[in-house]
């Protein structure tokens, strides 16, 4: 009995311990996954359009539940309007003509669904595929590291000059409100378009952050997932769901915070250039940006990058899989408490960062979980990562490193219908032998 209280305080530390640990990875008590997503969005009947957008919105509007919306063309919200969407209504946008919907800047938009009352932007066909229509734009008036304050959205199609006008992002505002998206799901978006790529599902260029971002699914997206361009933005559990491009593109400027969010990407759906979870640059061409303006600086916590393939290796052999995260230079990248699994690596560093303590104090990677991945962080076109390793295996990182099976990493990976991609406590438990040393 003399002992009960040191039994009692061993427990508590164990116990309070082997919940820290699992703490990576997307997280929460329950699985934030359910209700308000799907999976399987081919299996679902939206219904046929009642109400036609088309044109320019040029006053405050409100779209109702009870209603099914046909975007046609590209659709713009200007001078100031703010476009109101009421919790569960649909939105469907149109094969032929490419349709779009643009929040212009200065324009709002309050896309405020409920867990169990989503809203949802979706194709019109009957088979529906990825790239069946154009996607949503969101333009602020945020900084972007570009010369002057405006930029414009380069995939809308077949504009008049005054509609060019409207694509138009980026200013001085970091603080600027672009409004409200929450429960919102984005199905087969990001059409390609010829002689300048695809769409984007969710393009959010110089938002400001003030605009609320959060419990937002895109699945099987033509082009990149999410596209953020410039801006100061928080992105909170953000799901990007079997898409051909990048799930998460950071460029020109973009300061992000994204938290507790979640990439799935299948080896068989990636587009052929190959796509990663996590592209982050700060320009695509030196001579695009001004240099006394601030690169991309990118904060990521609680992140799940997960590879969904039967056979790794042999999706690896034939070319199929890629890195989950690439980090141009000229850019500060810091992840942690996350997960990245089967990926060949996990991480790429631009052929041009130099290796030294300047740079890699800039991209930080600290008690992550890599998994199942052929090698952990590289530089581009180097195969010894010595030096890497070195660093990054440190102990001090509290980086730990694993070969665990899917259905032994996550909770349920399986699912099409409840997934639930949380990591299980007792593999991190498990996994702390291979905590890499120095």
């Amino acid at each position: 009995m003399k002992n009960l209280p040191h039994v009692i305080w061993l427990f508590l530390l164990v116990f309070s311990n082997g919940i820290a640990q699992q703490e990576k990875g997307i997280v929460g008590t329950n699985n934030w996954l359910n209700n308000w997503t799907e999976f399987k969005p081919y299996q679902v009947d939206y219904g046929e359009a009642t109400q036609i957008l088309t044109g320019n919105i040029k006053i405050d509007t409100k779209l109702y539940k009870r209603n099914v919306y046909m975007l046609l063309g590209s659709v713009f919200v200007t001078n100031g309007a703010t476009l109101t969407i009421e919790p569960g209504t649909v939105i469907i946008g149109d094969y032929d003509s490419k349709a779009s919907l643009t929040i212009c800047r200065g324009a709002t938009i309050i896309a405020d669904g409920l867990e169990t009352d989503p809203i949802v932007f979706t194709s019109n066909r009957s088979v529906k595929k990825a790239g069946d229509w154009g996607g949503l734009f969101i333009l602020g008036d945020a900084p972007t590291n570009k010369f002057g304050n405006g930029s414009a959205a380069s995939f809308h199609s077949n504009l008049s000059t005054t509609d060019y006008i409207n694509t138009t992002y980026g200013g001085t505002k970091p603080f600027s409100n672009s409004g409200i998206l929450r429960y919102v799901r984005i199905e087969y978006a990001g059409k390609k378009v010829n002689g300048v790529g695809n769409y984007n599902a969710l393009f959010l260029g110089g938002v400001g952050y003030k605009t609320e971002l959060e419990n937002i699914m895109v699945s099987f997206s033509g082009g990149n997932a999410f596209n953020v361009l410039g801006g100061e933005v928080n992105l909170n559990k953000l799901i990007s769901y079997k898409s051909n491009g990048n799930d998460f593109e950071f460029n020109f400027g973009t300061k992000c915070n994204i938290f507790n969010s979640l990439a799935v990407r299948s080896a068989y759906v990636s587009s052929n250039n190959g796509a990663r979870c996590i592209n982050v640059r700060s320009y695509d061409k030196k001579e695009e940006v001004d240099f006394t303006k601030k690169g991309s600086d990118v904060k990521a916590i609680y992140l799940t990058l997960f590879n969904n393939s039967a056979d790794l290796m042999s999706n690896i052999e034939m070319g199929l899989i890629k890195e989950a995260v690439f980090i141009g230079e000229d850019t500060s990248f810091e992840m942690n408490k996350s997960v990245i699994s089967g990926f060949n690596p996990a991480v790429i560093l631009e052929e041009k960062i130099k290796i030294n303590n300047e740079n890699l104090e800039k991209i930080k990677f600290y008690e992550m979980y890599f998994n199942n991945s052929n090698g952990n962080i590289f530089s581009e076109y180097n195969a010894d990562n010595e030096d890497l390793e070195n660093w990054y295996g440190n102990s001090a990182f509290y980086n730990v490193y694993s070969k665990g099976s899917d259905s032994e990493t996550f909770i349920n990976s399986t699912s099409d219908k409840k997934p639930d991609y949380r990591l299980r406590i007792n593999k991190i438990m498990a996994s702390q032998t291979l905590v890499q040393k120095n």
